[in-house]
C-alpha cells in the first residue's frame, strides 16, 4: 500500500495530513510558515519521516487569485526534497464543504 501525505499550502502556515493505508487520512499538525526554505525543509522532512510515496497538493483553481497562487505554490513544491510522486488537485471550496459536512 502506497503511503500518501497532503499539504494545503498557506501564507502563514501549511496543513498537513497522511494516509498510511489508502483509506484513513489523519490530520497532522501543520508546518508554521517563517519563510519558504524553512517550510520546505520541514515538509521534506516530515515526508522523510513518514515515508511517503505519493504528495498530494492543494492548488486554489477558480479563485480571485488563482494564478498567482498556483504560482507560488507549484514554486515552493519545486523547493521540497521529494523524488516521488507528486500530484496537483482542485481544492476550490472545500474549506465552504468541510463547513456544510461538519454543521450537524
Amino acid at each position: 500500500m502506497k503511503r500518501l501525505a497532503a499539504i494545503d499550502v498557506g501564507l502563514k502556515r501549511i496543513g498537513t495530513a497522511i494516509s498510511l493505508d489508502g483509506k484513513i487520512v489523519i490530520p497532522q499538525t501543520p508546518i508554521i510558515r517563517k519563510n519558504r526554505n524553512q517550510a520546505a525543509e520541514e515538509i521534506s522532512l516530515f515526508l522523510k519521516n513518514w515515508d511517503i510515496d505519493i504528495l498530494i497538493v492543494g492548488l486554489p483553481k477558480n479563485g480571485n487569485s488563482q494564478v498567482e497562487m498556483e504560482k507560488r505554490i507549484k514554486h515552493f513544491v519545486n523547493l521540497i526534497d521529494f523524488n516521488k510522486t507528486i500530484v496537483f488537485i482542485d481544492e476550490y471550496g472545500t474549506s465552504i464543504e468541510a463547513k456544510e459536512v461538519t454543521k450537524g
